[in-house]
């Protein structure tokens, strides 16, 4: 493997909000909820396998669950076992992405299932007082998931360049989609329009040898795909507080079984499945993430186990999910600290908000997110892209202005370079410069831009003294669909319909 090869993505000098101490009590007060209180499981094979390494286990509510308390050697030798270092392949192996716990290199992708797509379109309106006023405004459609909208909305993560991952972000409901053929063709339609590492749940766990063999086929074969692994899987097995659910457990089991990438997710909402302070919620969706990576390591040891953290706080008012809140930023920047301290990659998230449309209020909400949440030195950064109506709606336009702020949250990132080389060549600048008749620095410039430490204007800026940025993010959006083009040769294509079953027929797929 040529482990050269991979994204960039943005290394940072990650700010730390806990101190060692802190870290410390929330590790130990996880394990005592794990020993103490114990989880809930539902699923048989899973009680079974903590049961031979040691673990309590008891009947509980019935028949159908059993209460498993966990003690610290088990959970810590799991840590132990999971891998601190962890490739995620893509069919272009340009775009493979490296995630080391010790190296704080972050990663951003797209993320959650949404129902709702939300074209725009700019009108002009015209003032009904005097029709010498125009004005240019978005119109707001939303519009159902479908194939043609995930395959639309891969080709657009696969050109925008701050997207390093695409996770599945289009709910498709066509008909002739099914609980049994949905998996193969959210991830056909996702590969199908990305180069880019793909990731997504399953909905049946019986669909995952017909995934894997996609992958397989467009890796090159069984081998490349083990060197390349181009897809990954989440998890989300945990239902809070403290409950394993049996389905999802039973996806864990299978997929740890074939050594795969996945994410151990949990996603507990501070004021009704977790506590809402700070302390509690961390408390809680960590004790919840170690059981299950330590699940994944009772099955397979080495198992490439991802720290998926996905706390969020509720509105008071409605109990939604409140992604605007600063305290889902707290919870998140814990959580990152908390994978940090057990060597395993994190799965984090930022870029959400709760505004329903592009505007101030989206900026705002996912900016704040996105900034935090890198500085704290996250691996892989899900929901960053194209999010409205906190996990509701996937907005093309939105993903485009979100590509634009990731990009000034890149350069805002961006580590210093000083040393004795490099500062004594700016001294020797500053002279020729005092010395010259202008006294400007303005033919050093280029230099500079050529190292990459000259950021560049706003994005989508527009000319003059009004705000174009939305039309500007339109225009560029009609641009991608116009050149951007499939990902696969009709050669691999041909080759997956002949060789796996419940694909829906090409025209489901032509954009």
């Amino acid at each position: 493997m040529n482990d050269g090869t991979f994204r960039a993505g943005t290394l940072v000098a990650p700010t730390f909000r806990l101190s060692e101490e802190q870290i410390r009590i929330l590790h130990d007060s996880s394990l005592r909820v794990l020993n103490d209180l114990g989880i809930t499981c539902f699923n048989e094979e899973a009680v079974s396998l903590f049961e031979e390494a040691g673990c309590i286990t008891a009947i509980s509510d019935g028949e159908n669950a059993w209460n498993i308390r966990i003690p610290e050697k088990v959970v810590m030798e799991a840590i132990e076992s999971a891998p601190s270092r962890i490739v995620l392949g893509a069919p272009d192996w340009a775009n493979r992405l490296i995630l080391d716990s010790r190296e704080a290199r972050v990663y951003f992708g797209t993320g959650s299932e949404t129902n709702i797509f939300l074209d725009t379109e700019i009108a002009d309106f015209v003032c009904t007082t005097d029709s010498s006023i125009t004005m240019r405004h978005p119109i707001y459609k939303e519009k159902r998931g479908t194939i043609l909208r995930l395959c639309e909305s891969a080709r657009l993560c696969d050109s925008l360049p701050n997207v390093d991952f695409f996770i599945r972000n289009v709910n498709i409901q066509d008909e002739g989609i099914s609980v049994s053929n949905k998996d193969i063709n959210v991830f056909f339609a996702s590969l199908l329009y990305t180069a880019k590492h793909v990731q997504a749940g399953l909905v049946d766990i019986s669909s995952l040898d017909n995934v894997v063999r996609l992958g397989e086929i467009i890796a090159g074969g069984t081998a490349s795909f083990q060197d390349n692994p181009l897809i990954s899987f989440i998890a989300c097995l945990i239902k809070s507080p403290l409950q394993m659910v049996e389905d999802t457990t039973q996806k864990v089991i299978e997929i740890s079984r074939r050594g795969l990438p996945l994410v151990i997710s949990s996603s507990p909402q501070g004021g009704s499945t977790a506590p809402i302070q700070e302390e509690g919620m961390v408390s809680l969706i960590n004790a919840e993430i170690l059981a299950g990576i330590t699940l994944t390591q009772l099955v397979n040891p080495g198992t490439p186990a991802l720290y998926g953290a996905v706390p969020v706080r509720a509105r008071l008012d409605t109990l939604h999910d409140f992604y605007g809140a600063p305290e889902f930023i707290h919870y998140n920047i814990d959580c990152v600290e908390m994978a940090r301290f057990y060597n395993i990659p994190c799965y984090s998230t930022a870029g959400v908000g709760d505004s329903k449309v592009p505007g101030i209020q989206a900026t705002v909400e996912k900016l704040f997110s996105q900034l935090a949440v890198a500085q704290s030195g996250a691996q892989y950064i899900h929901y960053a892209f194209g999010l409205l109506d906190r996990t509701n709606i996937f907005c093309p336009v939105q993903a485009i202005l979100d590509d634009a702020h990731i990009s000034l949250v890149r350069e805002i990132l961006r580590p210093p370079i000083v040393n004795e080389e490099v500062t004594e060549a700016s001294i020797v600048e500053i002279r020729k410069v005092t010395a010259s008749s202008t006294r400007l620095f303005a033919r050093h410039i280029r230099k500079q831009m050529r190292r990459g430490l000259v950021s560049q204007p706003y994005g989508l800026e527009g000319e003059g003294d009004r705000d174009e940025a939305l039309e500007n993010a339109c225009a560029k959006l009609k641009e991608i669909q116009e050149t951007a083009e499939k990902q696969l040769s009709d050669e691999v294509i041909d080759e997956i319909y002949k060789k796996i079953a419940g694909v829906l027929p090409k025209d489901n797929f032509e954009l």
